[in-house]
């Protein structure tokens, strides 16, 4: 008997668990059912009692829900955020951005807020990306969503040019998880060993036998039960391993488990429920990103075709072209597709029927976005959140299906574990733990803020009447509001005047000067805070009490180019305030947006080497212009309204009326002046002679190369020719300088050439190069600022060599592939 003890134990301990079995072993134990689902609860998942009263929804909100798919999210979302930390959050240029001592103006929420240190700004992102990689793991879970939330929101803030709608909502979902029990599930698979029904009922004192050692070291506390029913008692270890035991398809078993990161501290959070709210915060979210999204695209300009024109142009959309024109692809399937993709896709993601056709159109639309726009991980972490509106045990079906060998890689298939944070229905209660208790403060809790937070995240996309002052041509500042992709803006010209407040003095800023972004062209807020900077930096240049002036010139979805802000406003004394209007700011002029289709027909009817723009201005106003030499043939038309054009040099003047015409001297400067009670619209139609002549010469040349190559040209090359054979510059200052802008524009077109006709293979190789040397230098420029943290900073010259070996870059030629020290390519500085 003691041998057959012994091979009984051993069979239990040792065995692994057969795959035919998983399937049951997922679906868990059968829960009460009733006999005919209400219309309610087949198509919401709950029945309408539940909502009848605070009490009932509070129990539904923390329904236990499988945290399978939430720790799959968890998972990913960790990943991803690992991923995009060193390339758009920055942390790849950041002494770029942050230099010490460099001198440039910034635009925080607060004005009070200022950047850290370099050295420090690089712990703060170590710290960021060490929450992600938490996150990702499950480790010090609640910790790890401090690490990276903290650090995140502190960084969102610190810069308003960089905020996008994808950008905000990491921020929310990081927030989210902080309060979440996300890391319940997602470790590494069980090892699990059956033992035969008729061997373990003859066995059952052998099992125990075998067992006394181990027990005795690990605190397990086993149970049996009849085949087919949950365990009447639980694992609860504390030692290394945990072992319970669990019955499935008529056999009892005896489980050993891995646990998860945080389960090695805290096993009652291995694979447990999570109360619903979890899932329904997140999903809410993903709705109002896609919904909310769709009625900004509901504007005019949207449905019109107006925000989005030249997408259409992208080979991506080359299928839809083979039946539609370019303008036909632009309004039905850019603009017409994305309002109802935005409309729909939260409502069909929810229902079961229509979820398998959501999945596939919201997967398509999120990998083409990839490809058409710079959003980083912004695309893969929607395609991350669809899975959520799938049955929360989707991760364990699907684990179910693979091998036996490759489960143990895979994230547990058992049943989760019944959590105190969940409240259990009458016959669910038994043996959960909480016995009769209702609902408790933590689950009211839940309960509030899920409401709380969704009544406020469809509240903020319309709360600008609040926030006046961040009102410009669109509602509030871009990136919390969901209008994504609507606007489209183009800068014609701007200037910046400043005058010394002493001494009258005039003078003239480059546009963005002491700034690394653009965006303070179309924000009252941050050009209010751009000027208080300058004023300040012009101090160290010997101007005493400056006053500066903007005159910004925008078009938005292919209207005018009109002013957007008074350029008779000291906007360095002028008022601001969060909360109102802002007096200098230039109303849109929506009344001449009929005039597009005008405007779209004059353009389509001028030649390829003929520009034109378009210009509106308002009543007492004029624009300053300078037409260059280059530009011959320059003149202006009159559309609408009433101006006097003065041409400085001439100190004369010309009035025009409405479809009058006349020709500008090039190299002089002139003014077109707004003497009509109503806007004006007029529009400039000029020849860029230099760009003419020297494309006629390009050609030429290229002329010239086919012939010697074809051998139809016998004569042989003058030397200082010979480049366009050979494409060897030799002397840059001594050769011809349409020579060197053929030879150029040829090796340009052969890299692109070389580029679309590159292997896949060589495609990933270039993909993967760059994104290795962008971590690279992320790495280890954060690795140089902790040393220096921990030990002080080296010589310069020592910080330079270290810094130049950081910014190593691979950079391939005709000859191969070699690495040079190169400046890391950055969109903008």
């Amino acid at each position: 008997m003691e041998p057959q003890r012994g091979r009984a134990a051993a069979a239990l301990l040792s065995e692994s668990l057969p795959g035919r079995r998983r399937r049951e072993e997922v679906r868990g134990p059968p829960e009460p059912t009733q006999q005919s689902s209400s219309w309610a609860k087949r198509l919401l998942g709950f029945e309408w009692a539940d909502v009848s009263s605070w009490h009932r929804f509070v129990c539904l909100l923390n329904r236990p829900t499988d945290p399978a798919s939430l720790g799959v999210f968890r998972f990913l979302f960790g990943l991803l955020m690992a991923l995009d930390i060193p390339q758009e959050r920055g942390l790849s240029y950041l002494d770029h951005k942050y230099l010490d001592g460099l001198e440039v103006c910034r635009f925080p929420l607060i004005n009070f807020l200022e950047p850290l240190p370099l050295d420090w700004m690089y712990l703060l992102y170590a710290v960021m990306l060490l929450g992600a990689l938490g996150i990702m793991l499950g480790c010090c879970y609640r910790l790890s969503c401090l690490l990276f939330m903290l650090p995140y929101w502190y960084i969102f803030f610190l810069d308003k040019t960089a905020w996008n709608n994808h950008s905000y909502l990491y921020g929310l979902l990081g927030f989210q998880l902080t309060l979440m029990d996300a890391n319940r599930y997602c470790h590494l698979q069980n090892q699990t060993n059956f033992l035969q029904p008729q061997t373990l009922r003859d066995s059952r004192m052998e099992i125990g036998h075998a067992t006394d050692e181990y027990a005795s070291r690990t605190a397990v506390r086993l149970s049996f039960c009849e085949p087919g029913l949950m365990p009447r008692g639980r694992v609860e270890p504390k030692g290394e391993a945990p072992l319970s035991l669990w019955c499935h398809v008529g056999a009892p078993l005896l489980e050993l488990q891995d646990r998860s990161i945080d389960g090695l501290r805290h096993p009652r959070k291995r694979n447990a429920h999570v109360p619903l709210w979890n899932y329904t915060v997140l999903r809410m979210q993903i709705f109002i990103v896609y919904f909310i999204a769709g009625i900004k695209k509901l504007d005019a300009d949207w449905v019109e075709g107006y925000s989005m024109g030249s997408l259409s142009r992208h080979w991506l959309f080359d299928p839809f072209k083979l039946v539609l024109s370019e303008e036909m692809t632009s309004l039905l399937v850019v603009h017409g597709g994305g309002l109802v993709l935005d409309l729909t896709a939260g409502y069909l993601l929810f229902f079961d029927a229509t979820r398998p056709a959501a999945l596939i159109f919201v997967s398509y639309f999120h990998c083409m976005n990839s490809q058409l726009f710079s959003i980083g991980m912004f695309s893969y972490t929607m395609l991350a959140t669809s899975p959520l509106f799938c049955s929360p045990d989707w991760p364990r079906r699907l684990g179910a299906r693979f091998p036996a060998c490759l489960r143990r890689l895979l994230p547990s298939v058992e049943p989760p574990q019944p959590s105190e944070a969940c409240v259990y229905r009458g016959s669910e209660r038994k043996g959960r733990g909480r016995g009769e208790r209702g609902p408790g403060l933590r689950q009211k809790l839940g309960a509030l803020f899920t409401v709380l937070y969704v009544l406020e995240q469809l509240f903020l996309p319309y709360s600008h009447f609040i926030t006046q002052g961040y009102n410009n041509w669109t509602k509030g500042l871009y990136g919390y509001s969901w209008d994504m992709m609507v606007h489209s803006r183009s800068h014609q010209h701007v200037k910046i005047t400043y005058r010394d407040g002493v001494t009258g003095e005039l003078g003239y800023l480059n546009p963005g000067v002491f700034t690394q972004s653009r965006r303070w062209k179309d924000h009252a807020d941050m050009l209010k805070q751009y000027a208080t900077c300058l004023s300040r930096l012009l101090h160290n240049y010997n101007v005493s009490q400056p006053e500066i002036y903007f005159d910004i010139w925008v078009s938005i979805n292919d209207r005018f180019q009109q002013r957007l802000f008074d350029p008779q406003v000291d906007i360095v004394r002028a008022e601001w305030s969060p909360f109102s209007h802002t007096p200098w700011l230039k109303p849109l002029l929506v009344n001449l947006s009929p005039w597009r289709a005008k405007l779209q027909e004059i353009e389509s009817s001028l030649d390829n080497q003929t520009e034109v723009v378009f210009i509106a201005d308002f009543p007492g106003l004029h624009l300053e212009n300078f037409v260059s030499e280059d530009l011959g043939n320059t003149s202006l038309q009159l559309l609408k309204g009433e101006v006097v054009v003065e041409i400085i040099k001439e100190q004369r003047n010309y009035t025009l009326q409405e479809g009058d015409r006349m020709q500008l001297p090039p190299g002089e400067y002139h003014k077109v002046h707004t003497v009509s009670p109503e806007p004006s619209c007029y529009m400039y139609i000029y020849v860029n002679t230099t760009d003419v002549a020297l494309e006629r010469n390009l050609t030429q040349l290229q002329e010239l190369r086919d012939k010697v190559q074809n051998g139809s040209e016998t004569e042989p090359l003058p030397p200082e020719l010979q480049p366009i054979l050979d494409g060897a510059l030799g002397d840059a200052m001594q050769t011809d300088p349409v020579v060197q802008a053929f030879v150029q524009r040829q090796q340009r077109l052969e890299e692109l050439q070389r580029r679309r006709n590159a292997t896949l293979g060589e495609r990933l190789q270039r993909f993967a190069a760059r994104k290795y040397f962008l971590f690279r230098r992320s790495f280890l420029m954060t690795w140089i600022s902790l040393r220096n943290l921990a030990l002080g900073r080296p010589s310069l010259e020592h910080l330079a060599r270290e810094v130049a070996y950081a910014n190593m870059q691979q950079e391939t030629g005709a000859a191969g592939t070699e690495g040079v020290q190169k400046e890391p390519e950055r969109a903008e500085l």
